[in-house]
């Protein structure tokens, strides 16, 4: 009687194991998401943008009784932050042309002082905060007319990695202008 009991629950177990497996692999197909009990009959969105998806935040939050204070609008939306971009010209500091590729070494100096002169310009401050960076700036891409070519920035390597310097100098004196 042991014997056919315990065949009979394996039996019935390895059953049971074989409908859950058909039911895991069944069509490959979603299942149509259900809503929680007690939810209202209105049908959910899955929100398809940063935008959508606050807004439901909010309106989420406005049904529970949760209220934020609005945010602060960013002035430019998208705009690096000039502490970011001064790292990026800082990072370039220990490179040289004999530390590392010198086409590569000076085509970044020259995309991080361009990537810092945006920031400034975009910076909440106003571009006027930061009168000698972009000065200093604009007189090197006055003086490459324009060409970031390896070869102009070879024969300019003395202004672009000067410029540099000097902008490292000026903004580690003027600590409070970019934190």
């Amino acid at each position: 009687m042991l014997h056919s009991s315990f065949t009979a629950s394996i039996r019935g177990g390895a059953v049971a194991l074989v409908a859950l497996a058909a039911l895991c692999v069944s069509c490959g197909a979603d299942p149509a998401p259900q809503p929680l009990p007690g939810a209202s009959d209105a049908v959910a969105t899955v929100p398809t943008s940063a935008a959508e998806a606050a807004e439901a935040a909010a309106s989420a939050d406005a049904a529970a009784g949760v209220t934020t204070p609005p945010a602060e609008p960013d002035p430019t939306p998208g705009a690096e932050k000039v502490r970011d971009a001064f790292a990026g010209l800082q990072a370039t500091l220990d490179d040289s042309c004999a530390t590392s590729g010198c086409a590569y070494f000076l085509g970044r100096v020259h995309d991080e002082l361009l990537r810092l002169d945006r920031a400034m310009k975009a910076d909440p401050k106003g571009p006027g905060h930061f009168p000698q960076p972009i000065e200093l700036i604009a007189k090197l891409e006055a003086e490459l007319g324009g060409d970031s070519s390896f070869e102009n920035l070879k024969k300019h390597e003395t202004l672009l990695v000067g410029t540099r310097d000097k902008i490292n100098t000026w903004m580690q004196g003027h600590p409070d202008d970019y934190r």
